[in-house]
């Protein structure tokens, strides 16, 4: 569990996004408290109408009077209640907008091996549920804590100008609930914070589980992902149930204590009168006083419990925003003339933030000329893809450098570096849009006819057959489509971006060997001026390169064309040994099987 701040210093970080719309929080307080004044002030009208108007001999127009007046202040309270939700509704909803925009933009500039630490799930709910709970309190529950406190203040003082003798047995029932408040505090947090997270953890299973959701059929693991789950949520509302019943104690004392000094002070109460030292218009004012006091007392725990609920949120949305960025672009970042894409790595060395004594990539060097097509090679775990993803940035080299053309990665912006710089990742990513609009998702030039020639160059004609086209929307993730269609879309996506230097980790995997021969003969004729690094993990895959590079633990162990390392590695002839010969569609073998699965259950029926 994340360390614990204190409560004010936690609530103190929402003043940068609050300060504008201070004075809208400031008349909604303002309004509140008035209702809660004009609510005190009804019990005075009472003992002025109980000690003067209905003694003998009063006049019957002072209670039509008083009538009205109470009327009146009924009327003046729901209207200052409205004021006050039409003043911070609006300013509310606006600030949890900007806190979640921001949210998002951060996690965009946040590093990969940030994203690879968090479950999808715990950024989802900080980004919705902490963010939609502090909308509701900021509207709510911080003004209705104040004008509580401020309410039963005024209303003690008021009590205490009645009779003190009865205000102080009211004031001893303050006592216990002060000590308790505190033990509740701090139980509380920890229960709310374990709740939030345990949220957190079990959307990341929802999301896990409707992206898997062909290996768990395909596997006949449904049953055991749903008592995963099932263990998750129990485990939650074990939580859930812990903070109702703190809740439910704390309200409990916030409730019994003022009703049993309300009783003890009617018995002390009708003594004074009967004794004449306090009136009775002063003996009704005073108990209609304690019971609008009463009211905010025993709302404070509900209250209470919004603020330390509040906290958690707060919390949890600054350890997200707190988290650096630590791959950014250079104050004067570098603003080459045309660049040629000389691509080379000058004993780059890799590791992860989490293994920083155990690099995947150790001193590798490796200069691959403008317009070469360089494959990448090596066993499983030899760390192909880790160099892949050092070429766009997505992780920074923990040692040596690259560059392009002689200037290093770190010197371009960002925005340069990745306009420069393709990709096309054997781990197909899609989005849920169009065709057009994943094709097209990092090209500058976004005219139709570059859209035609990314799709012919990746046999992706598939595309234009579909329900509304090159319109179609493909779903989350691209999930409608099956593994070969995703795989030509993402390389359509990489090749419209027309990039000086494009990285592709196996991007024909998928697949079929007639397909795989047309789209490396029209990447041959589009890939003559881009300097392409690609990972290869099928000898047709290396027969499109220039020249190979070995990779063998972490480090470069030869280069050469395939013919010479054929003849001279052994090490390369037992990898090219090793690669797959024939390309498979997984999704769509996991379909047939789901398929088959599906039949079975229903023979068996």
């Amino acid at each position: 569990m994340a360390k614990q701040t204190p409560f004010f210093t936690s609530i103190s970080r929402l003043y940068p996004h609050v300060k504008p719309i201070i004075p809208r929080l400031f008349m909604g307080l303002l309004c509140a408290l008035l209702a809660s004044i004009v609510a005190l002030a009804i019990p005075q009208v009472l003992r002025v109408l109980i000690n003067d108007s209905l003694q003998p001999g009063g006049a019957t127009e002072a209670v039509w009077i008083a009538s009205l007046v109470i009327l009146g202040l009924g009327i003046a309270e729901a209207g200052l209640v409205a004021l006050r939700r039409q003043f911070v509704i609006n300013p509310a909803t606006t600030v949890e907008t900007r806190m979640r925009v921001s949210l998002y933009g951060h996690l965009q500039d946040l590093t990969v091996s940030f994203h690879d630490r968090w479950g999808s799930g715990q950024l989802l709910s900080r980004a919705m549920t902490d963010l939609n709970f502090l909308r509701r309190w900021m509207a709510f529950g911080a003004i209705m804590l104040v004008v509580t406190t401020l309410t039963v203040v005024i209303g003690v003082v008021v009590m205490f100008s009645m009779s003190w003798q009865l205000a102080l047995i009211f004031l001893a029932a303050a006592v216990p609930i002060m000590i308790y408040g505190f033990r509740f505090r701090t139980r509380f947090s920890k229960v709310a914070r374990r709740s939030q997270d345990q949220a957190g953890d079990l959307a990341t299973t929802v999301e896990e589980s409707v992206h898997g959701i062909r290996v768990l059929k395909a596997f006949g693991r449904s049953r055991e992902a749903l008592e995963n789950f099932n263990e998750q949520a129990e485990e939650l509302r074990q939580t859930e149930i812990a903070k109702a019943k703190h809740q439910a104690i704390f309200s409990m004392v916030v409730t019994l204590l003022p009703e049993l000094a309300l009783g003890a002070g009617l018995v002390a109460g009708i003594m004074l009168a009967a004794d004449g030292q306090l009136s009775i218009g002063a003996l009704v004012a005073f108990f209609a006083t304690a019971a609008v006091v009463a009211a905010p007392v025993e709302f404070s725990g509900m209250l209470l419990a919004m603020a330390l609920t509040a906290k958690s949120a707060i919390d949890r949305h600054f350890e997200v925003m707190d988290a650096a960025n630590t791959i950014t672009s250079p104050e004067q970042p570098r603003e080459p003339a045309q660049l040629a894409g000389a691509l080379s790595f000058n004993s780059a060395t890799f590791a992860f933030e989490d293994t920083p004594d155990k690099p995947i990539l150790k001193e590798v060097s490796l200069d691959i000329r403008p317009g070469e097509t360089m494959a990448l090679v090596g066993i499983t775990g030899s760390g192909k893809s880790a160099l892949l993803q050092l070429v766009p940035r997505l992780y920074d080299v923990t040692a040596g450098s690259i560059t392009i053309d002689g200037v290093d990665l770190r010197e371009f912006s960002m925005d340069e570096l990745r306009t420069v710089v393709g990709v096309a990742f054997e781990d197909t990513t899609l989005f849920s849009s169009s065709v057009r609009d994943n094709v097209l998702l990092g090209a500058k030039d976004r005219s139709q006819e570059t859209l035609e020639e990314a799709l012919d160059v990746a046999q992706a004609h598939f595309a234009y057959s579909l329900p509304d086209g090159l319109d179609t929307l493909i779903g989350e993730e691209g999930l409608s489509l099956s593994g070969g269609q995703r795989q030509r879309i993402a390389l359509a996506r990489a090749i419209a971006a027309k990039p000086k230097v494009l990285v592709l980790d196996d991007p024909l995997s998928a697949l079929d060997v007639n397909t795989e021969e047309l789209v490396e003969a029209r990447l041959r004729e589009v890939l003559a001026d881009t300097t392409t690094l690609i990972v290869a993990h099928r000898p047709s895959t290396v027969a499109l390169a220039d020249r190979v590079a070995l990779l063998e633990e972490g480090r470069i162990a030869a280069v050469g064309t395939h013919a010479e390392l054929l003849a001279h590695n052994g090490h390369y002839r037992y990898v090219i040994a090793s690669l797959e010969t024939e390309p498979r569609d997984l999704d769509s073998e996991l379909s047939d099987l789901s398929e088959l699965s599906d039949e079975s259950e229903e023979i068996s029926r």
